[in-house]
């Protein structure tokens, strides 16, 4: 199916059962991804500015009493769900879709001031999934650059708003060029050694995508997106409607970034089946794919660097036997254990990891104990990771409730839930949205 008429035309019932269940499993864990990052100083900080800087009442900012601008609100949301780095991932592309997805598409439902069921909800989110996903396998193929996720996740929030706004197809096209152009093709390994708020570029990936199809509507132009138009590309789009990249994606167990996760399970593992104490351990030797290496900061003193710790994120696990947002914050940054076990820990670049990646990211480990026993797990992937044991919509709720139980009250969070699961009943999805606010 041709690119635009997919965005504009798709229907319900052309989508496999299987991608509806799957894209509702993204709906509520990103919903998830929201409330725990709202309790991180990022969200604080963009919801000031978005509520100072980016004024409107088209949008309700969440489980907040101020409202800014459709723009404002893509912005603000989605650096609320990059703040805690626990959403959908996607390996191929090595990065993140929902997180700015769907903030884009409860900004371009008000944006809409249209009834739209939940159907048409699913619909149009299906849409964005697919449009970025394949804008972002596109991108990876042809730029020469390793970038982040707000440079194809645009795409996917551009088609959003052209549906939900019914731009013509001239338009249309236009959005998508304009998305892509001011994407951000912000360099993502900089972040990875010199982790701070910058994050994934999704926040102003939202941004470009929701202001593109707004400004395509009012006539502004844009070049033809070289990442859905090119010939370099052209097979990647051929089989759009026939193949859904959309069930391909993972979700994250534990709130750093993707890349750490394998040697998280692995550690988890042997801690837990050889009832391993943290102050008994010699060493930890960590071996996994070179990108995963440069994850490399030792000693953390904010959220955004713990996230992006491979050494801190194995101590704290190795210390706490878990890894969730209070692991990872506050008073654990100065823990005089984690610090004690962080220096036991050797990171070493693995070939066999490396020929893997990034389809397939995985990690061993080796924990030598104080008496010189050893204990050595098999290569892992992450837990939940598409490629191995895939997360049940089971797992997703008990993930929900976990990061709503400090911002939602109970009802409330029950009530997001069933909505969600139920939304192909909905008649008014408006009703979802407004429980955010």
């Amino acid at each position: 199916m041709e690119t635009r008429q997919f965005i504009h035309n798709l229907s319900f019932s052309e989508i496999p059962e299987n991608v509806v269940q799957f894209i509702k499993r993204c709906l509520l864990d990103t919903i998830a991804s929201a409330m725990g990052g709202r309790v991180t100083e990022i969200s604080k900080i963009i919801y000031d500015f978005a509520a100072e800087y980016y004024h409107g009442n088209d949008c309700g900012l969440w489980w907040d009493d101020r409202t800014v601008s459709a723009i404002g609100a893509a912005l603000a949301h989605s650096i609320t769900i990059d703040g805690l780095d626990i959403h959908d991932n996607y390996n191929a592309a090595k990065g993140h879709a929902g997180v700015a997805l769907v903030p884009a598409m409860f900004a371009a439902l008000a944006k809409s001031k249209r009834n739209i069921n939940g159907k048409e909800f699913l619909t149009t989110l299906t849409v964005g999934y697919e449009i970025a996903l394949r804008a972002g396998l596109a991108l990876h193929a042809t730029a020469c650059d390793y970038h982040t996720s707000g440079a194809w996740n645009s795409l996917g929030c551009a088609s959003i708003v052209a549906r939900m706004l019914e731009l013509n197809d001239e338009q249309t096209r236009h959005a998508l060029g304009i998305a892509e152009y001011y994407g951000p093709r912000s360099q993502m390994m900089r972040c990875i050694d010199h982790p701070t708020m910058l994050k994934d570029g999704s926040g102003w990936g939202a941004l470009s995508g929701v202001s593109a199809g707004i400004l395509a509507k009012n006539k502004f132009t844009g070049a033809p997106a070289l990442t859905v138009e090119s010939d370099e590309v052209s097979k990647l789009w051929s089989d759009l409607g026939e193949k859904w990249y959309t069930p391909e994606q993972d979700f994250k167990k534990y709130a750093v970034c993707h890349w750490a996760q394998p040697a998280l399970a692995c550690v988890l593992e042997l801690i837990h089946n050889y009832n391993l104490q943290s102050e008994n351990i010699s060493e930890i030797h960590v071996h996994t794919f070179n990108e995963a290496t440069h994850l490399s900061t030792r000693r953390p003193q904010k959220t955004e660097e713990a996230q992006y710790s491979l050494p801190f994120s194995v101590a704290a696990a190795t210390v706490f036997k878990q890894l969730g947002p209070e692991e990872l914050s506050g008073s654990a940054l100065n823990h005089p254990e984690i610090l004690k076990c962080i220096d036991k820990i050797k990171i070493f670049d693995d070939e066999e990891c490396n020929e893997k990646f990034p389809e397939l990211q995985t990690a061993w480990v080796k924990i030598i104990a104080d008496d010189g026993r050893e204990y050595v797990t098999e290569p892992k992937l992450a837990p939940w990771d598409a490629a191995g044991i895939p997360a049940t919509d089971d797992d997703i709720i008990k993930k929900y409730f976990w990061l709503a139980e400090n911002v939602v009250e109970k009802g409330r969070a029950q009530q997001i839930n069933d909505t969600v699961w139920a939304l192909d009943d909905v008649e008014d999805s408006n009703y979802l949205r407004q429980m955010l606010s």
